[in-house]
């Protein structure tokens, strides 16, 4: 594996993480700086998820020799990544349809009234949507690099990283 790209597929996908922690614990100064904030992070969301898919495909390409689907990719990893991938979006989709944008992107801390939920997908973890995206990473790269060396690498580190989010915005 190149050290190189790496750290830099590493660089590139805490700044999502670093941003989300720094809003949540700075909303007030980020409040302050923007008109509608809860619209200013859903941009910073929607370019986040850029870079996310950029970094995703970009290791994908290269360990993948110029291709991004194996070619010894077998049915059952198949099924079962994309299992991982189907019921991570529904985690996320659930998470906007229960709490809207403004309630996904921050708006308690900026002062939007956002009712507590405990209804699905809150019934299952407290943090749902990094559950989502967490399992949709690791279905992805079970689908386009699993049986290779590199294929758990960016989902290991993702994971950490959303962990760490999930701490880190209490």
């Amino acid at each position: 594996m190149n050290t190189w790209l790496f750290l830099g597929a590493a660089a590139l996908l805490s700044v999502e993480r670093i941003a989300y922690a720094l809003i949540w614990r700075r909303a007030d100064e980020f409040r302050a700086a923007w008109a509608e904030p809860v619209d200013a992070l859903r941009g910073l969301f929607y370019a986040f998820k850029a870079i996310q898919i950029g970094v995703f495909l970009s290791w994908c390409y290269v360990y993948g020799n110029g291709r991004l689907w194996p070619s010894d990719a077998d049915a059952l990893t198949v099924a079962i990544g994309a299992t991982f991938i189907v019921v991570g979006q529904i985690l996320n989709a659930s998470v906007f349809y229960r709490l809207g944008r403004h309630g996904v992107f921050y708006g308690d801390r900026f002062g939007y009234s956002i009712p507590w939920c405990t209804e699905f997908p809150f019934s299952l973890c407290s943090h749902p949507q990094y559950a989502g995206a967490v399992m949709s990473i690791w279905g992805l790269f079970l689908v386009l690099r699993f049986p290779h060396d590199d294929w758990y690498v960016l989902p290991l580190l993702e994971t950490m990283y959303y962990f760490a989010g999930a701490h880190f915005e209490r």
